[in-house]
């Protein structure tokens, strides 16, 4: 129960249409985008300024009540539900370009400010914001920050991480604290880096600074299909080890070609494909991209692809593209559930763990789909289902971790760009010592002292508890 006096504080400081207390109300943020984990907050408030944002810290700090913050919902973790103990604070009214700096290539942002919306204000000027996670149309930056968000192009273009430069981070008790500076130089610990990807638990930004890329003028997009997944994925190593660092490297496997196919998202793969490969090159050099369209073609050819189809225009690029990022939505068709997993394996061990992966989909008899970013290794396997029907949601949980263990034993990890939220809290052990969990959640307590910021998320409770 939230105390009477907290609810008359948080309403005064935000105006009393902006606190949301009824039940219905609170069910709309009860889950994120992993519909397998359902939350419902005590309250949630809906802060219109930074002012607020700081206000409502401060009064949650008097009362030592628990917060979690929240952008768009659209994570796949778990991460960004608040239970019946805690106050759920929602920022997507923060969603103002405070400042954009051209001639430095960068700008200021509101946490609640949508991905692709800043990219669309800043194209006139023939700059983009690099990140660009398959849901970057609902997105937010301050969600993407939290996560370290990546997306299909961040195989040449890097994380989220690599374009934040400055951070005004309000505190769990209120304060304020200004992390990194405009211009990027790494003047003493880098404590930016230390937060992009914390999870909500160190505190809130309340404005970020990011770093703004030219538009490349010059790019290539290829899509090859492939008898069999194997294949596609024995291509992406052999492009990667000629030499060559695309854009993006994304492969589909059958599965989902045809959900995708048959959606209002149809993009032209050919649905008798074993997979398909995305290949995606740029430059600011049209003949460098130009030759490097034509290695890869080769390589592809030589590598097994039926055929390589090169997008003859931008309409043609874009729509190839739509069938990658709308691949989730698509899913959402075949089933009123869908679990989307996150794990990172080796290149070179992509042939081997898809298979694996497709072996624990027969023996559980369920359908996965994998549509992934393949140039990272960073692997989507999606289980699309009806949680009603007894005993599939656990058959669904136990292969699911089937796959996270096979990952890890391959060399890989837990998560690439989701997260650990609370779906992979259990996972935790597995890639990190007690010890090294221990420091984690000592450097989180200079932040947050008191466990007040996202409580219960991407630590172990063990890991968490006061010495």
């Amino acid at each position: 129960m939230i105390p009477s006096q907290a609810l008359v504080a948080l309403a005064d400081a935000v105006g009393p249409e902006w606190l949301r207390t009824a039940r219905a109300n609170l069910d709309t943020f009860s889950s994120d985008g992993l519909p397998t984990h359902l939350s419902r907050p005590a309250v949630a408030v809906i802060p219109g300024s930074r002012d607020e944002v700081f206000r409502i810290l401060r009064i949650l700090h008097h009362f030592r009540i628990p917060f979690v913050a929240r952008g768009a919902g659209t994570g796949l973790s778990g991460g960004a539900l608040a239970d019946e103990a805690s106050v759920l604070i929602v920022l997507t009214r923060l969603n103002r370009i405070l400042e954009i700096d051209a001639d430095n290539r960068r700008a200021v942002v509101e946490p609640g400010v949508v991905n692709a919306r800043l990219t669309a204000a800043v194209e006139p000027l023939g700059l983009h914001y690099a990140p660009d996670p398959s849901s970057q149309t609902a997105c937010t930056i301050g969600g993407n920050v939290a996560e370290n968000a990546g997306g299909p192009h961040c195989l040449k273009y890097g994380v989220t991480s690599n374009h934040i430069l400055a951070l005004e981070v309000a505190l769990p008790d209120g304060g304020l604290v200004q992390l990194g500076s405009p211009g990027g130089e790494p003047w003493g610990l880098d404590l930016v880096g230390l937060f992009v990807g914390s999870e909500g638990t160190f505190g809130i930004a309340t404005a970020i600074t990011v770093r703004l890329t030219p538009i490349p003028s010059a790019i290539r997009t290829l899509l090859a299909d492939f008898t069999t997944l194997r294949a596609a994925g024995e291509a992406v190593t052999s492009i990667i080890a000629g030499g060559l660092v695309p854009a993006a490297l994304e492969i589909m496997d059958s599965n989902c070609i045809a959900i995708v196919e048959e959606s209002i998202y149809s993009a032209g793969y050919p649905t008798d494909a074993g997979a398909v490969l995305l290949v995606e090159l740029d430059g600011m050099d049209e003949e460098a991209v130009a030759s490097e369209a034509r290695q890869v073609q080769e390589m592809l050819a030589s590598g097994g692809a039926r055929s390589v189809q090169l997008a003859s225009d931008p309409e043609q690029r874009e729509r190839l593209w739509q069938g990658r990022k709308k691949a989730f939505g698509a899913l959402g068709r075949i089933g009123s559930d869908l679990l989307v997993q996150d794990a990172v394996v080796p290149r070179s061990r992509l042939p081997d763990v898809l298979e694996q992966i497709g072996a624990i989909g027969e023996r559980y008899q369920l359908s996965i789909c994998n549509v992934f970013h393949a140039g990272d290794g960073n692997l989507h396997p999606n289980f699309s289902f009806d949680g009603s029907q007894p005993g599939l949601a656990d058959r669904v949980q136990r292969a699911s971790a089937e796959i996270m263990h096979i990952c890890i034993e391959a060399g890989g990890t837990i998560t690439g760009e989701h997260g650990v939220g609370s779906d992979k809290l259990q996972y935790m052990p597995l890639v990190f010592t007690a010890d090294t969990l221990d420091m984690m959640s000592r450097v989180r307590q200079v932040f947050d002292p008191h466990d007040l910021a996202n409580p219960g998320k991407v630590l172990p409770a063990k890991a968490c508890q006061q010495p």
